[in-house]
């Protein structure tokens, strides 16, 4: 298989270079439960839910008629992952994932596009010591525009010229359609599948042999 040549990779955040679910899960489950619903949070369950914007998270999972009351649900629950993350010892990032950002980042500029909350990079990157591998960043909570639309401003905005986008789930494909720009499938990640990518990896290391720089 020809190898991707790109001159920026924008990166997918749960599913693709961490999975917080296992931490998430008595997070989600114990912010319900303070607010008053009776529901039970697995990693499986988060896993499916991981990649949509924040609305539509709580309008799939939190189970009250009133919007509003879910959304403010679905705002505690953020609180609760947050807390708990910055306490956990955990290491949730892919295994050998900063040798991959180290390597790429040599000849390749690198971001983050996700639907997460505002912070929830920031947090990644303090938490993890990665900062100085990505170049920039934007998410849902930043400015409430969607994916596409994000990929779509970061690539203008950096004036990338062949942009790959890599992601694990099916709406990461819709958003890169949407914003013409080119996908690689982590297979290992949250989707079981996909209908179309120009690449596919089954272990975040692989991305190293599957991408190649972009002459000027």
């Amino acid at each position: 298989m020809s190898k991707v040549v790109t001159d920026g990779i924008i990166f997918d955040m749960d599913g693709t270079i961490w999975d917080n679910t296992p931490v998430f899960a008595s997070s989600w489950t114990r912010a319900a439960k303070d607010r008053g619903y009776d529901v039970e949070f697995t990693a499986e369950t988060l896993q499916g839910l991981f990649g949509k914007t924040m609305t539509d998270i709580a309008d799939a999972c939190i189970p009250d008629e009133d919007p509003e009351k879910r959304y403010e649900t679905l705002r505690m629950c953020e609180e609760y992952e947050m807390a708990d993350l910055a306490v956990s010892d955990v290491d949730t990032t892919y295994p050998g994932l900063e040798d991959v950002l180290k390597e790429l980042s040599k000849d390749i500029n690198l971001y983050i596009v996700s639907n997460c909350q505002a912070g929830y990079i920031e947090t990644f990157l303090e938490r993890s010591g990665f900062s100085s591998y990505f170049k920039d960043y934007i998410c849902y909570g930043d400015n409430g525009l969607g994916k596409a639309d994000n990929i779509k401003g970061l690539v203008e905005k950096n004036n990338i010229k062949r942009p790959v986008y890599v992601g694990d789930i099916q709406s990461d494909k819709d958003a890169c359609d949407k914003a013409g720009v080119d996908f690689i499938w982590a297979a290992y990640g949250y989707g079981k599948s996909i209908d179309s990518c120009i690449a596919d990896i089954h272990d975040i290391t692989e991305l190293l042999s599957c991408v190649e720089k972009a002459s000027c």
